[in-house]
C-alpha cells in the first residue's frame, strides 16, 4: 500500500476490560499500522462514526462481554448504511468458535479467539489489504 493501513481498535458495550485491545493496538502500531483506539464503552454508532471520520481500512472489535452476536451484526448494518463496504470488520475476544463461524458467515472477517498470536492478526490484516489493493487496481 502507498500509505499505512489505518485500523480502528474499538471496545463496544459495557465491557470494561481493555488490556487485550491495548496489546493488539500496540502490536499493530509496532508493525507499522496507523492505529486509532476508541476507548471503552463505545456504541456501534460511535464506532462507525469514528471509522468514517478517521477514514480507516479496518475496524477491529474487542468483545469479552458475550454481546458479540448483537454488536457485530449492528456494526455491520451501520457500516452498510454509511457505505463502508470496503472496510474490513474483524475482531476477537471471548467468542465461542461456533459463534465465530456464524459471524464470519454473516460477512465479518476472521474472528480471533483467546491465545491468538498478534503476528497472525497482523498477517491477516496485511493479506486482506494486499488483496483489496489488487482488486482495486484491476
Amino acid at each position: 500500500m502507498d500509505r499505512k493501513i489505518r485500523v480502528l481498535v474499538a471496545k463496544p458495550g459495557l465491557d470494561g476490560h481493555d488490556r487485550g485491545a491495548k496489546v493488539i493496538a500496540s502490536a499493530l502500531r509496532d508493525a507499522g499500522f496507523e492505529v486509532i483506539y476508541s476507548g471503552l464503552h463505545q456504541t456501534p454508532e460511535q464506532i462507525v462514526e469514528i471509522a468514517l471520520q478517521e477514514d480507516v481500512d479496518v475496524i477491529g472489535i474487542s468483545i469479552l462481554s458475550g454481546a458479540h452476536m448483537t454488536l457485530f451484526p449492528r456494526i455491520m448494518e451501520l457500516m452498510q448504511e454509511k457505505g463502508l463496504d470496503d472496510v474490513l470488520l474483524t475482531g476477537g475476544g471471548i467468542i465461542p468458535p461456533e459463534d465465530a463461524e456464524k459471524l464470519e458467515a454473516m460477512g465479518t472477517g476472521k474472528i480471533f479467539g483467546p491465545g491468538s498470536s498478534t503476528q497472525d492478526i497482523i498477517q491477516y490484516i496485511r493479506e486482506w489489504a494486499e488483496s483489496r489493493e489488487q482488486t482495486e487496481t484491476k
